[in-house]
């Protein structure tokens, strides 16, 4: 069995999980739902304020599942009642961002601004045209919606220049060198 699989997800009074007979977990949040879709292997079993994950068989699918389905559903739990959010810093002259009703539009450097189109359930904030915020109840999209704008002019390793997560550190290389 999984430790992390074994321990409970504990939610609160703002936060109500149901789980269907088709092998569901159902999270709703007060703006939003979000839904888990669990393999046979697996159920859930909803005990008070918390929900047991446990393995209907002691195959080696359900035991690498357990661990994986039980971070899902903690997951869903954290992101209906806070949400998750990811930050992005522009570096580099003339990059710019700004956010224009559900497209967010990007000045990297290149002859033409790149229009990104945000994705239903995610909200994008631009502080000082530099600084992105990515926020959304959804853990993976949030995270893939990060890795998609910095995908767009990854930071580079002479100038520092590019997109990059706030707090990531860019290994920095050495020029070219006068030679003789």
């Amino acid at each position: 069995m999984s430790r992390i699989g074994k321990s409970p997800v504990y939610f609160d009074d703002k936060v109500q999980v149901s789980v269907t007979p088709l092998n569901e977990v159902v999270v709703k949040g007060a703006k939003t739902a979000l839904t888990i879709k669990m393999k046979p292997s697996v159920s859930a079993k909803l005990d008070g304020k918390k929900v047991m994950l446990l393995t209907n068989n002691e195959s080696k699918e359900a035991r690498s599942l357990h661990g994986l389905y039980r971070a899902l559903v903690q997951n869903a739990v954290i992101g209906v009642s806070k949400g998750f959010t990811k930050s992005l810093e522009l570096h580099g002259v003339g990059y710019r961002a700004n956010v224009a009703g559900k497209k967010l539009e990007l000045s990297l450097g290149f002859s033409h601004p790149i229009v990104f189109e945000i994705p239903e359930g995610i909200e994008i904030k631009v502080d000082k045209q530099t600084n992105i915020a990515i926020t959304g109840p959804n853990r993976e999209l949030v995270g893939q919606v990060a890795a998609k704008v910095r995908s767009f002019r990854p930071p580079e390793p002479y100038l520092g220049k590019g997109v990059r997560y706030t707090g990531e550190h860019i290994r920095r290389k050495a020029g070219k060198s006068a030679g003789k």
